[in-house]
């Protein structure tokens, strides 16, 4: 039977140092690995023979201003349906160099998903075939995601602060 153990060591056996930060939040097996390994990564527990993790969950981007050099990560979440188990892998950037591979070509569905990410949190997926803004106005100069904007405009009047529980 395939569980979070078996993953840790084969993948570990396998990568070495090329993944680390291994965690279960409920139960999630998650770790970390640099932007140049996340393909071969992903590719090896897609391509697994026993992992089998054919089916990608999602993509997404998480904007840490605090986390100095780390300011930015992607985040892949993949299924293996053959084992009902998933797997989180990270991919920390720093502000300046928001770049990780694309993997549209292991993945169709990571067109859209990247495009997302990229559209609200303007991360480059390099080697994407069409990395365009998806849901926002093709005008919008910045990403809404990120967490340099303030949640509310301090000029509006039209919001009473007592119908917002403030």
């Amino acid at each position: 039977m395939i569980n979070n153990q078996n993953i840790v060591e084969e993948i570990v056996g396998h990568f070495g140092e090329k993944v680390f930060e291994f965690e279960e939040p409920f139960g999630l097996l998650t770790f970390t690995t640099q932007g140049e390994n996340l393909l071969e990564i992903v590719s090896y527990l897609k391509e697994h023979p026993s992992f089998k993790f054919t089916f990608l969950t999602d993509i997404t981007a998480i904007h840490l201003p605090d986390n100095s050099g780390k300011e930015f990560c992607s985040v892949v979440h993949l299924h293996s349906w053959e084992n009902n188990i998933r797997v989180r892998i990270k991919v920390f950037m720093p502000k300046e160099d928001l770049s990780v591979p694309s993997l549209t070509s292991l993945f169709a569905a990571a067109n859209w998903l990247e495009r997302e990410a990229y559209d609200f949190f303007g991360v480059n997926y390099v080697g994407h075939p069409n990395l365009i803004r998806i849901l926002n106005i093709d005008e919008m100069d910045y990403f809404p995601m990120r967490k340099e904007y303030p949640l509310e405009d301090a000029t509006r009047e039209d919001k009473i602060d007592a119908l917002f529980g403030r």
